[in-house]
Order: C-alpha cells, then structure tokens, then sequence
C-alpha cells in the first residue's frame, strides 16, 4: 500500500525543524520533499542596523557549532573591503581555531550518526573526546561554543607555550582515539548493515545538485576551499582534501574520519611553525569604505560564502551568507529514494544539516 509519512517539522529524532514527506510503497521510499524555513531569525537584516563589531558578535550566533566559520568569513569579507592586512600570527591562531572547530564538529557528527545507528557505546566514546576538545576551546577562548577569537583585524586573544603544549597533548589522545574509531568503523558489523549501500549519492548527482563539503568529498568530488581556492595562510600547510567513493553514508562516515586526522596535522603544523609578532591591528577601530566583497570559507560542513557590501557608514549595507546546508539539502531526495522508511532519519542526518545556519 502507498503511504505519505511525515518526519517533522518537529520530531524527536530531529533537534531542528525540518520537514521531510516520504512518499512510500510498504517500506520501501518512492519519493520524497524536504521543507524548510522553520527557524527563521533575521540575522541578514538585522546586520544592516549594526556596527561591524557587533555584526561580529551577531554572525557568530548563526550557528553554535560552526561559529568561528561565520565570524572568520565575516572578519575576511569586511578586511579586504578595507585593505586591512592581517598580521600573520593573527592568521594562524583563526586558523588553529578553525581546524578545532572541524574536529569538534565531526565530533560531533559522528556521535550523532552512531547513536542513530543504535552503537551508544561508540556514540559515548565519540563524544568523551570531543569534550577534550571542547575543554581545549575553552581554555584558548574562554567559551565552549561562539569563541569570540575574531576581531577585524586579526586574532583577539593569543597561544602561549603552555597551551600550545596542552592542545599537542589533547592532539595526541584525539589521534589515537581517531585511529581506533577508524578501525572499529570499518570492521564492525552493525555500522556495516545500516551504513553500507545506504543513502547513496552518486558523484554525478553530487555535481549535478551542487553538494559541498564532506558530503561532496564523500561522493568522491574533490573539491575543498582551503585547496581550491586557499584563503587566510592555509597555502602554507601541507594537508589533504579527504575522499571516499563508495557514495553512501558509510563513505560520509569515513570522510570525517580522514579529516580529522588532516586537521590534526594542520593544528600541529600551525603550532610548530607559529609566526613571532603581533596578533591584531590593535583596539582601533577602523573605518570602513563604501564597497563590497565576497569570501569563500570551508566550514566543518562545506563551503561558506559571505558577500559583505558596505555604503561608508557605520553599519553594513547587506550581508549576504550562503551556508553549505543550503546546498546540501537538495541531495537528501535522491538520498532517500529507493531505501526503507527506517533508514530515513540516519540518511537526512548524513548531511550534517544545520537547518539553524540555513534559515538564519
């Protein structure tokens, strides 16, 4: 018999509003829709009634997990309007942050993956060592989540020699617990039967859709910002863009897994090769032309673009975000198409949605 069944707008399943309508025969899915716009919170247009440093501070509440990928990109956008330089320790340490940030995001991810699978004690051991992580974040930033390590013009707070040696330390804990996860997730059972030919996503229909990020790489299109197109000091880093053919969620699962390690060496060689020198442009605050500007960042869960356009005043006059869920979201249909219902849930979950960042 055919069924529609819906998962959300609000579902236990889902801790954001999105709603998918499943189209089935018995239990196998036919066809199905995504909706969006739930969360909607004006954070475009509320940006062109504020400063440049509180737009800073706003953009960052975009989203909790890739916070520091807003602020980065806003901070970027509105420098080369003005033709701020950067000092190079500045550079890295946003970088530094950014590769945790990854790392705490797949963290992340991979936890919630594992428990959609039903492995809660991998799902345990996943999130133990993110909290490592998080703990390491605090103690660079002062904040677990929306760190606050960007101002225009650089980096606001620093890396001493004893924080450096705490982030190898952690560095060090998270490799091992990374090659250990790889290992169990390539060789267990239960991750295999609910992962593998699952949710795929051919490379064809991932170009042809527009995928980004992990997802894209995870359908063995290997695209990434930070080589395609290096922004900040990432041209100075030697680091590979993970990819994995197989085109279901397994492969979304090892992807993460590679990128972790590949933001670990950047991590490392950031901290080896720190620059001497200032951090920022000092507590000036600058003013901004009249002009306009658009960046590229590769966020935790795929390209991020902010277009900035400023009219010489002391607010902006539009800032533009164009967030990787945005672009992600259209593969989940194809996705769904021709697995069980009881699938649904870890296949929409694939993507790393933030549906918070997509409605904004």
């Amino acid at each position: 018999m055919s069924y529609i069944i819906p998962i959300g707008p609000y579902h236990p399943a889902l801790e954001e509003p999105v709603h998918a309508k499943l189209y089935t025969e018995g239990e196998e899915i036919k066809d199905a829709e995504v909706f969006i716009g739930y969360n909607h919170r004006g954070i475009e247009k509320l940006a062109q009634q504020k400063n440049f440093i509180q737009t800073l501070v706003m953009v960052e509440r975009v989203c909790g997990i890739c916070s520091h990928s807003h602020a980065f990109s806003y901070a970027m956008a509105v420098e080369a309007i003005a033709n701020l330089k950067v000092p190079k320790r500045g550079q890295y340490l946003r970088v530094i942050t950014a590769e945790l940030e990854r790392l705490h995001s797949h963290y992340l991810w991979l936890g919630i993956a594992l428990h959609l699978i039903g492995h809660d004690s991998l799902f345990m051991h996943s999130w133990d060592d993110r909290e490592a992580i998080m703990d390491i974040l605090e103690e660079l930033s002062g904040n677990r989540v929306n760190y606050g390590m960007v101002c225009i013009g650089g980096s606001r707070r620093d890396v001493d020699a004893e924080k450096s040696k705490n982030i190898l330390a952690m560095l060090d804990k998270i490799e091992k617990s990374n090659l250990r996860l790889r290992d169990i997730l390539l060789s267990d059972k239960t991750v295999a039967l609910r992962t593998k030919g699952v949710g795929i996503l051919t490379t064809e229909d991932s170009l042809r859709i527009g995928a980004v990020g992990p997802q894209a790489r995870a359908s063995n299109v290997p695209i990434d910002v930070r080589k395609d197109a290096p922004y900040s000091c990432y041209d100075e880093f030697d680091f590979d863009a993970a990819v994995f053919p197989t085109c279901d969620v397994f492969s979304r699962v090892v992807v993460r897994i590679l990128e972790n390690i590949e933001s670990i060496k950047i991590i490392r060689q950031a901290l080896s090769n720190l620059p001497e020198g200032k951090i920022n442009l000092g507590n000036k605050i600058f003013k901004i032309p009249a002009g306009e500007m658009m960046v590229r960042h590769e966020a935790p869960r795929g390209q991020l673009c902010y277009k900035v356009v400023t009219n010489g005043g002391e607010t902006n006059g539009r800032v533009s975000i164009h967030v990787p869920t945005f672009k992600n979201a259209p593969t989940v249909p194809t996705m769904l198409r021709g697995n069980s219902i009881a699938d649904a849930g870890l296949i929409i979950a694939s993507i790393d949605p933030c549906f918070s960042c997509m409605d904004r």
